[in-house]
């Protein structure tokens, strides 16, 4: 009598092992079965929206990862061996309620005595590193490379046009969420002093009589901002963010001469200039929330009811303090990879890119000798909606050159999904492409941590990207012998495989299917990981 575990397996996956099943072949399942699943029709409720991206496709009908029903069914209550995951980011918040059960700690090295105990060139790096000393803000790549007059002329003329096209664009969108934000304003007092009340409805809204035209447009104002979130305060707090964001991508990352490396003390040019930055990866202000974030979706404590849980459920999380509030140097993540491998990290989560990098090579010498130790990178695809194949869309770093061989075996690059399954699965800022983007994964509001004790839902690549390290993670606990090299085959060989037709870039004039937008053509799925790893573990499954 085949088992209810058996029947499930039998409806997920186009090829996979059956986990304990009896079988010693692979199973395969027409892809109508997944396509045939009846669409999610309601929105997702407050906590499907907290771990959509844990839930299962046939059972929830949500494009998730089968996190759960892979804790349920397969792993239950077996730890694992511990893996560290270096996250190569913005700060993270070491103190943090979800988080400071779950860090990495150099148990060589002694805190606080500014020496450098166990010999490996960092002082104090107890947590991780810091290669951005003091600093957050800074330029992006091109208005870098114009400063300091780093390049070719031909990248130096493509980086000044990008730079006189970008730098007005981004004040005129600064006036524009200026204006909208005081508009907004207005038309909320003139409501709330009509109505009597400090807070209204979309409801109490509608029942205003107009007595004037004034008082129309305020309606009409408000009426369209309720279309965008569920009350004014909220409209209001994403206008000032996005005045805010504006402001600093003006002031800093597109500002020529802004340069926020200043206090950090090296020459970030040199490869060789590796005395700088300090031992403590800590996030320096509120807003560099980012690496905070990514390490939630790897290792939030798990079941510990607080906030949220993270994917895998045995992981050491090392905090590499290297992108700032604009572009990566490409030293930093050089260095970065090299230290997280050097001290024992076995997946390194990237959520990071840019379009130009100047010092390319650093990086691919550290993605080569992270492949030589057998350590897995994974990389978030980027968030231009772009198609990654086209040469006019470069994004750094990756693992190939002019869309040629793949320089090493061991980097995996993840694009973004939607919570709904359908034409718009794939994520609309999402990037793309058969042979630079490898699989798909849950990427859009994305419940996770953030500093002080606070927990966000945020989109992008940047989220998709540590649900692969976290699921890669959780198959090297279970199966610790297993090479970086055989997981990332496991994750893009095991992911579902999609047949619906997609939406790319939020165009709705441009379409296509997975298997032509990515290498492996599928979205990635712990579940069958665990299975099909069960299977190369135990000599039954040949990659």
């Amino acid at each position: 009598m085949t088992s209810k575990l058996c029947k499930s397996a039998l409806g997920l996956s186009t090829a996979i092992f059956m986990y304990g099943c009896g079988a010693t072949t692979l199973i395969t399942t027409p892809i109508e079965n997944i396509d045939a699943t009846p669409l999610k029709i309601s929105d997702l409720t407050e906590k499907e929206k907290q771990s959509w991206g844990h839930k299962d496709i046939v059972t929830d009908t949500i494009p998730g990862m089968s996190v759960e029903k892979a804790y349920k069914e397969i792993i239950k209550n077996k730890k694992g061996t511990k893996v560290i995951v270096a996250v190569l980011d913005s700060g993270v918040d070491l103190k943090h309620e979800d988080l400071d059960g779950v860090l990495w700690t150099n148990k060589k090295e002694k805190p606080g005595n500014g020496i450098d105990d166990d010999k490996n060139g960092y002082v104090d790096d107890i947590h991780g590193y810091n290669f951005l000393g003091e600093s957050y803000n800074e330029q992006l790549e091109y208005p870098r490379m114009l400063r300091l007059k780093i390049g070719d002329e031909q990248s130096l003329a493509k980086a000044k046009a990008k730079i006189d096209k970008e730098y007005p664009e981004t004040l005129a969108n600064k006036q524009q969420y200026e204006q909208i934000l005081q508009t907004v304003k207005n038309a909320d007092e003139a409501v709330k002093k009509e109505l009597g009340k400090d807070a209204y409805s979309q409801k109490d809204l509608a029942s205003i009589e107009a007595k004037d035209d004034a008082m129309k447009q305020n309606i009409a104002v408000l009426t369209q901002m309720f279309s965008y979130a569920d009350n004014i305060p909220e409209v209001i707090k994403e206008l000032e963010g996005g005045i805010k964001y504006f402001t600093e991508r003006a002031n800093y990352n597109l500002n020529v001469d802004f340069n926020g490396r200043e206090s950090v003390g090296d020459n970030p040019y040199d490869i060789m200039d590796t005395k700088y930055g300090d031992g403590n990866p800590q996030n320096r202000v509120d807003d560099e929330s980012h690496g905070s974030h990514v390490a939630g979706i790897i290792a939030a404590e798990r079941n510990n009811g607080k906030g949220a849980d993270g994917i895998a459920n045995n992981v050491a999380i090392m905090s590499i303090r290297a992108v700032p509030n604009g572009d990566e140097y490409d030293k930093d993540i050089a260095l970065g990879i090299r230290y997280a491998v050097d001290n024992g990290a076995k997946i390194i989560n990237c959520s990071f890119g840019k379009s130009f990098s100047p010092k390319a090579d650093w990086v691919y010498e550290a993605i080569k000798y992270a492949a030589s130790k057998d350590v897995l990178i994974v990389h978030a695809a980027g968030n231009d909606g772009a198609d990654l194949d086209d040469p006019s869309n470069p994004n750094f770093p990756n693992d190939q050159v002019n869309n040629g061989a793949e320089i090493a075996d061991n980097v995996i690059t993840v694009g973004a999904l939607d919570p709904k399954y359908g034409s718009n699965l794939v994520a609309s800022y999402s990037n793309y492409g058969k042979v630079n983007v490898d699989i798909f994964a849950p990427g859009t509001d994305i419940y996770s941590t953030v500093p002080n004790n606070e927990y966000k839902h945020m989109p992008g690549t940047s989220m998709a990207s540590p649900a692969v390290a976290g699921l890669a993670a959780l198959v090297m606990s279970q199966y610790p012998k297993l090479t970086a090299a055989q997981v990332k085959k496991i994750i893009l060989k095991s992911g579902l495989p999609i047949a619906a037709t997609v939406v790319l870039g939020g165009d709705a004039s441009k379409t296509s299917t997975l298997d032509k937008i990515s290498t492996s053509g599928k979205i990635a799925n712990a579940y069958n990981a665990l299975i099909m790893a069960n299977g190369v573990a135990s000599g039954k499954i040949k990659l």
